[in-house]
């Protein structure tokens, strides 16, 4: 297993919930880069991308698991600055900044579980 990015939620905002029940996503972004937003947001630690997130990688969410079946033209730069992006959950999109994954149902958001893109 080759681990591309490696992150621990730190914060989890009252909306961040909401838009996953609603809308099958989470918008992640660094801790405190942004406090204006943390209210929509998952929050994480620092994390360095260690190689590009990809078409047919993983993403492990706490001890859910995710195919990632396409990633948004500005995902990896955007992880690198900011660990920011959308993550969308067996759901379609089409925005410059989003992961769409395919999985059984959605990931349960806590603080302290890992977000980890791989490629096995």
């Amino acid at each position: 297993m080759e681990t591309k990015y490696d992150v621990t939620i730190t914060a989890i905002g009252g909306l961040a919930r909401t838009f996953l029940e609603n809308n099958k996503s989470v918008i992640l972004l660094d801790e405190g880069i942004r406090p204006n937003l943390s209210d929509m947001v998952v929050e994480h630690s620092d994390g360095l991308l260690a190689g590009e997130i990809k078409k047919g990688d993983k993403l492990r969410v706490g001890s859910s698991e995710f195919t990632v079946m396409s990633v948004g033209s500005d995902v990896n730069n955007n992880l690198k600055e900011e660990g920011h992006c959308t993550l969308v959950f067996n759901a379609e999109g089409s925005m410059p900044g989003q992961v769409i994954l395919k999985g059984k149902g959605q990931p349960v958001l806590a603080s302290g579980i890992h977000i980890t893109f791989y490629k096995k």
